[in-house]
Parts: structure tokens; C-alpha cells; sequence
């Protein structure tokens, strides 16, 4: 991609006419779901998680004030994340899901727009299927599927159209993504079902042994932004935790430090670093050339665990550089994406040769 941040693909593609202006790109993550309609960048961003009664089906909330319910809700109704490491769980629940949140972006419904959809680069034809399935039940008159890392890059403003070799790592809530692009598409990756919330349950399952502590969703990851760290920190830290006694069964507060969650996250994060030494490890020399003078770039939510760059510095000796903004990195690439609709479209049916990175080898509209 362009330096100036501008599409990686070739400017002749002509661009669609008036309807353009209502295509819109959405990065669907296990944690949060981003909105970015054309001509207006992100629009929506709220946590994937729907509030559902399931005795009459009905959908209490969604987002923001779905989550405020996770863990306080009576038996009839749930909050629930409907997508689990990266791929749809529920498929009903996460049609409602899309179209409460397509609705919010074009409220007038005879709008169908069309859809760049981001998905992990490991999922598979059933999943995918889903994901657009899901999208076009939500009310999208087409769809198509754009690789996670490809648009992370994108986003990153990483020069992907020319013949180098260019690393990008992914850390959302239930996936890491890790690929070497050049020339536009993928040419080594690595796919992991690993991702932030395999670090939520790697604390609350810490606490439970180590302190016979249970505790909610919303504490681990509040102390993972207050206290975690992947490395050790020149000072650490230490934070009072509240939960309820695994032994009386009563209220308890414990202390706990930043070391301790280093410990916790161990395993998880040995994984991610796992896959990408082993996509280093066969990435063409002269691609891997170009790695080592341009580094690694990092892109989502996971990355902004305390130490998380300099864990990968560590460990592959290489420069390390988070992007700008990690949280909207993937939307905001899928979004510069919209531009070469067209493009996307005519390489739809090129996914299992990565070219473009695209989604299936058929196109789903609704005319």
C-alpha cells in the first residue's frame, strides 16, 4: 500500500456510482464490533455482545449496555458474545447483532448496502459461509470477505503492493493473525485461536487455583488493563481483587501483583509468540530479508498489554512497531478497501490462491 495511506489496489478500477456512498466495512471481533461507512470513516464501535431473553427470543440490548449485563442478569435472560476465537457460535444471535448495528449506520431499510466483511485468515468454507450468511440475513445486499492481516496492513499504511516482505502480527479478542504479505496478498500465515480473552480466562483460572478466588468476566479484564504485563515491569504493581471465596463461598478481596499476571498469562502468550516464529521460520529468505529491515508491525487489541512489544522484540531479536491505533487498525483498512469494490468483487472466487485475500469463489447478493 501506498505510503500516503491510500489504496493498495490499482487506482484504473473505476469506482461505483451514487449507492457507493452507503458501502461500509465491518470487522466483526469475538470483543468488539467496528463500523466504517465510506466517505465518513468509523461510525460504530461497541462490544459484541447481545442481551437475549431466551423465553420469548426478544433482544434486550446490544453493545455497550448488553455488556454492562454480562453477570447481572436474572435466569431468563443472557448476555452473550455470539462469536467465539474470531468465527459465529450463534448464528441467530448474530444477525440481530449485525442489523442492529447496520440499522444504526443506514435506519431507512430499503438502503441494502454492500459489505466488506473482515475474517480470520484460518476460517474455514463452513465459517465463512456463515459470516456471510449472517451479514446478508442482517440486511447487506452483497458481500465479501477481506483477510484479517490484509487489512490490518492496509490500516497500518503498510506498503503491501510491492515486492517486499512485510510482517504483520493481529492480536484480537479470540484470534491472533499472523502473515507475511507482498504483492498485495498473503504468502505465509499463521492462524491462531489465541487471543485476548484466552488471557482473561488465564488469570481467572490463576486465581481460582492459586487463591480460590472466582471472579467475573469484567474484573480479569480490568485488571489486565490495570495491572497486566507480559514482561517484567521496573516497578510492579499491585491491585485489590473482590470475588467470592471458592471455599466459604462468602465475599473476598485479595491483593494481587503484576508479576502474578505474568505468570497467568505464560502459556497463552508463548503461543502467539510460537506462531510467529514458526511463520518466520518459512517465510522465503528474501522476504525475511526485508523483515529484518523493516521489522514487525502490531495490530489489535491484545497488543496493548503491557510489554507485549517488547515480549516480541525479545524474542525474535527484531524491531518491533505497534500501529497508530491498534484498536481500529482492521476496520479502518477493510473501510480503504471499499474504494476498489469492484476489485474485491472480481476476485472473489480467488480465495484459496490468497490473491487480494478474499473471501469465497462465489458472490452472495440481494437484489
Amino acid at each position: 500500500m501506498p505510503a500516503n495511506g491510500g489504496s493498495a489496489y490499482p487506482r484504473s478500477i473505476g469506482l461505483l456510482g451514487g449507492r457507493a456512498a452507503h458501502d461500509i466495512a465491518i470487522d466483526l471481533g469475538t470483543a468488539n464490533t467496528l463500523v466504517y461507512e465510506r466517505g465518513r470513516g468509523i461510525v460504530v464501535s461497541e462490544p459484541s455482545v447481545v442481551a437475549v431473553d431466551f423465553a420469548t427470543g426478544a433482544v434486550h440490548a446490544v453493545g455497550a449496555d448488553a455488556r454492562r449485563m454480562i453477570g447481572r442478569t436474572p435466569a431468563s435472560i443472557s448476555a452473550i458474545r455470539p462469536l467465539r476465537h474470531g468465527v459465529i457460535a450463534d448464528l441467530e444471535v448474530t444477525e440481530q447483532m449485525l442489523r442492529h448495528f447496520i440499522r444504526r449506520v443506514h435506519p431507512r431499510r430499503f438502503l441494502r448496502a454492500r459489505v466488506v466483511m473482515c475474517a480470520p485468515s484460518g476460517i474455514t468454507d463452513v465459517e465463512q459461509r456463515a459470516v456471510e450468511e449472517a451479514c446478508l440475513a442482517a440486511g447487506a445486499r452483497q458481500v465479501h470477505l477481506i483477510e484479517e492481516p490484509i487489512a490490518a496492513a492496509i490500516g497500518a499504511q503498510m506498503p503491501i503492493s510491492e515486492p517486499s516482505g512485510n510482517l504483520v502480527v493481529d492480536v484480537g479478542g479470540g484470534t491472533s493473525e499472523v502473515a507475511v504479505i507482498s504483492l498485495g496478498s498473503i504468502v505465509v500465515s499463521e492462524s491462531l485461536r489465541v487471543g485476548g480473552y484466552d488471557l482473561d480466562d488465564a488469570l481467572a483460572n490463576y486465581l481460582k487455583r492459586e487463591r480460590t478466588l472466582a471472579v467475573g468476566e469484567q474484573t480479569v479484564e480490568n485488571l489486565k488493563l490495570e495491572i497486566g504485563s507480559a514482561v517484567a515491569r521496573e516497578f510492579e504493581v499491585e491491585s485489590e481483587v473482590r470475588g467470592r471465596d471458592l471455599v466459604s463461598g462468602l465475599p473476598k478481596t485479595v491483593a494481587l501483583s503484576s508479576a502474578e499476571t505474568r505468570e497467568a498469562y505464560a502459556e497463552p502468550l508463548r503461543a502467539i509468540v510460537a506462531a510467529i516464529h514458526d511463520t518466520l521460520e518459512r517465510t522465503p529468505p528474501e522476504l525475511a530479508a526485508d523483515i529484518g529491515d523493516r521489522g514487525i508491525v502490531l495490530a489489535g487489541g491484545g497488543v496493548l498489554l503491557n510489554g507485549f512489544r517488547e515480549l516480541v522484540e525479545q524474542e525474535t531479536r527484531l524491531p518491533v512497531h505497534l500501529t497508530e491505533s491498534p484498536l481500529t487498525c482492521v476496520a479502518v483498512g477493510a473501510g480503504h478497501s471499499l474504494e476498489e469494490f469492484q476489485t474485491l468483487e472480481r476476485m472473489g472466487d480467488t480465495r484459496r490462491r490468497r490473491a487480494l485475500s478474499l473471501g469465497r469463489r462465489t458472490t452472495f447478493s440481494r437484489r
